[in-house]
């Protein structure tokens, strides 16, 4: 009998064409009549598929009756309720682990970037400018110091990374850790201590807009921040304003509170790095979040252990 999933969001060729294989795909998100749909269907689907930035919501799940697992192609899972998952037996499993070597690539991706100013400069040769006179100077990398605000998997790999740019590395999290990293109990505490603070936890209620007026105050006007993680650790108003007031040195930003919008404020400053949430994008880590996903579905209708289990 061919199990029906719902999929909430676009995915990869590769994992549509499998799951197509697999499954009877009904594609959510594409559909005109969503309420109508699930009014004459939604009690027939067993499995939802989502990403890490959109979750299920808590008014879809409640008319699914029948749902067993939500599968999330993405490490994140702070847009499903956990709770109400458990209650009524729902499995839920993301992809762990296969993305944190390119999420750390691309937070020193950024901190080089923005310090030497790579977008500039590529504007610069491309406008003809170097012609007239040459573009100025940057910041130097080595040698400063790296806060990072997380230090799970994602956050070691950005450390192990800022080794080797003779970095001086410090961390917050919500417990000391064996590290030879100078630890301190609070945000606004790291912040005060760092030149460049990478924000690398994951999203929940404790987190958000963590990263405050207070926070970005104590970071100061040569201060960077570098977010990688989830726009909602960013209180995007009080991020804005600091920029606006140079209250900050400047921010490169991975990830935003209500993607794909971004505040509109940003487009104009230059003392602001934007890019459009690529932490994982790339064809080796999809790939690998795309079997995941698909092992985790496969374990499941099988009534094995998922290979990663949330819940």
């Amino acid at each position: 009998m061919t199990v029906d999933i719902l999929q909430l969001c676009p995915l990869t060729p590769f994992l549509e064409a499998e799951l197509a294989k697999r499954f009877a795909v009904h594609r959510l998100f594409e559909m005109e009549d969503k309420a109508g749909f699930l009014a004459a269907n939604g009690d027939s689907i067993r499995a939802a598929v989502t990403g890490g930035h959109l979750g299920i919501p808590a008014d879809l799940v409640a008319v699914l009756p029948k749902l067993e697992i939500v599968a999330i192609n993405g490490v994140g899972f702070d847009k499903v309720d956990l709770a109400e998952a458990k209650r009524r037996g729902i499995r839920v499993s993301n992809t762990p682990d296969v993305l944190t070597a390119d999420v750390a690539d691309l937070a020193l991706g950024l901190i080089l970037a923005f310090g030497r100013q790579l977008p500039r400069a590529d504007a610069y040769v491309r406008a003809g400018k170097w012609l007239l006179a040459d573009m100025g100077l940057s910041t130097r990398v080595a040698g400063r110091r790296y806060g990072i605000f997380g230090l799970g998997r994602i956050g070691m790999a950005i450390a192990r990374r800022l080794e080797g740019f003779d970095a001086r590395i410090s961390y917050s999290a919500r417990s000391k850790r064996d590290v030879p990293y100078d630890y301190h109990e609070t945000l606004a505490a790291l912040a005060a201590n760092c030149d460049v603070l990478i924000l690398a936890a994951a999203a929940t209620a404790e987190t958000r807009h963590v990263v405050n007026a207070e926070v970005l105050d104590a970071l100061g006007p040569n201060g960077t921040l570098i977010n990688v993680a989830r726009g909602s650790l960013v209180d995007e108003r009080a991020l804005v304003d600091a920029l606006q007031d140079r209250r900050i040195g400047g921010a490169a930003l991975d990830v935003f509170e209500d993607e794909p919008r971004v505040p509109e404020e940003l487009f104009g400053m230059d003392n602001v790095l934007l890019a459009p949430h690529l932490g994982s994008a790339t064809h080796e880590t999809r790939r690998a979040m795309a079997d995941l996903v698909l092992a985790n579905l496969d374990a499941h209708f099988a009534g094995t252990r998922l290979p990663t289990a949330v819940v």
